[in-house]
């Protein structure tokens, strides 16, 4: 596979275009060797890890941007543009503009706990712009026209803002420590308006599903399921939708923490009693600010769940480099802050999204020996969607092989491959490749 035949989409980030050029450098160092060996009559090595094309320059790089002492450093103000395009002198805005931006991005620097994160500034100055006006003024003069354009804005926040809450839950905060009332009361506003209950996501995201990690005992696990099929995919759905608020408390109460069962309990009972307060108020408004985004989001994150869990290698289903995978596109780097690197969140939770490139690069070949899946030029949704179309010749096109033997792959076997990795496991499977599971509530 060489360059012609990998997607550069013109709207990668800067590091994803980065990662995916020296990701074809290997491909084609691979392919180098495959021909040398066969011309020699020689066998090629299994790891290649000793023929893999330099990439510390593009490492250092990645390096320089996410470091505020480096003349080189790039932080995120925009997920839609660049700042060295708005500032440079043959951009896009007027001289007026560029200073001004630049007198903002030097003042959010100061106001985000990590100075790369400028962005999360300007999307909470959004919200808070638009979404809680917008929402209020539905409740004080409903009309139907608002209501569509809210819906509308609201389906196109809700990615973003999910992903900002991520890295909140995750570090306990993105504001500077001078802002800590706000970074601490922020979701408690913007949560309900967003589809989000409150505390939900942390409880089950950081409390239960990265100590699970998508074996068993997770609720959203998809290793019962097959994930091809529209059918189970459904069940899946509707088990967690419906019942989320009853399982998650009777996880933590099983695994005998009692205190985070009866809070995550407490704080989604509480939250659907603010909901039906807001229907008491006015039904159609409380309907569009607080009901369809609950509905909206919930959908949303279990069509991405299951892409993101649904290639699961039978021969270690309890590697984070086997159950889930890596995705190389705009639409989860770009606009969900590096949200596609998601082997490299769960090999570390608390790993900065910016430094995903960084550590996917530096580990590429710990990510080749593993049998790890990178894809490009293909979102989380469209992966669950091609997965429930069987269309696995358009997802097999969209991998990225990672070492060798994935390079010497012919499409057909990457087709075989992923589709492979797609059955549902059965309980006495599960019992004997998670050890211990089974014994667990005994």
């Amino acid at each position: 596979m060489g360059l012609s035949q990998l997607t550069f989409d013109p709207q990668l980030t800067r590091a994803d275009r980065l990662v995916l050029q020296q990701l074809d450098r290997d491909i084609s160092s691979y392919s180098s060797l495959d021909d040398g060996a066969a011309a020699n009559g020689t066998p090629t090595p299994i790891s290649g890890a000793e023929t893999i094309s330099d990439a510390e320059p593009v490492i250092a790089k990645l390096k320089a941007a996410n470091d505020p002492t480096d003349a080189r450093f790039e932080p995120t103000v925009f997920t839609s543009y660049d700042l060295p395009d708005l500032l440079s002198s043959s951009g896009r805005l007027p001289g007026f503009a560029r200073r001004l931006l630049s007198g903002y991005v030097s003042w959010a620097r100061r106001a985000v706990r990590v100075e790369t994160d400028v962005v999360f500034v300007t999307h909470l100055l959004l919200y808070f712009c638009t979404t809680l006006p917008s929402a209020l003024f539905l409740f004080w003069n409903f009309s139907y026209v608002h209501a569509a354009v809210h819906v509308a804005m609201q389906a196109s926040y809700m990615g973003p803002y999910t992903l900002l809450k991520h890295q909140h839950i995750h570090q306990n905060g993105v504001l500077a420590k001078r802002f800590a009332v706000v970074d601490h009361l922020f979701p408690y506003v913007m949560d309900p308006l967003m589809g989000h209950t409150w505390n939900s996501y942390y409880y089950h995201h950081v409390k239960h599903h990265h100590v699970e990690g998508n074996g068993p005992g997770d609720l959203s696990s998809t290793i019962r399921y097959q994930r091809d099929s529209a059918l189970h995919f459904l069940m899946y759905l509707s088990r967690f939708f419906w019942l989320v608020w009853f399982d998650l408390p009777r996880y933590f109460w099983r695994n005998g923490r009692k205190t985070m069962a009866i809070k995550s309990g407490c704080w989604e009972l509480g939250s659907y009693a603010a909901v039906y307060l807001g229907f008491r108020t006015n039904f159609a408004a409380a309907l569009v600010v607080l009901g369809m985004p609950v509905v909206l989001l919930r959908v949303a994150m279990m069509v991405g769940n299951w892409g993101q869990h649904a290639f699961v290698d039978d021969e270690e289903p309890d590697s984070d480099f086997r159950s889930s995978i890596t995705l190389i596109d705009v639409a989860s780097n770009r606009h969900c802050f590096n949200d596609g690197y998601h082997t490299s969140h769960h090999l570390n939770p608390l790993r900065h999204w910016r430094d995903h490139p960084t550590s996917f690069l530096s580990s590429r070949t710990d990510y080749a020996t593993n049998s790890a899946l990178v894809f490009h030029d293909i979102d989380f949704v469209m992966i669950t969607v091609r997965l429930l179309l069987k269309d696995y010749d358009a997802l097999a096109r969209r991998l990225v092989p990672l070492g060798p033997v994935q390079t010497r792959m012919s499409l057909t076997q990457r087709a075989e491959m992923l589709r492979r990795h797609t059955r549902a496991f059965g309980e006495e499977e599960i019992r004997v490749k998670y050890k211990g599971w089974g014994k667990k509530f005994s």
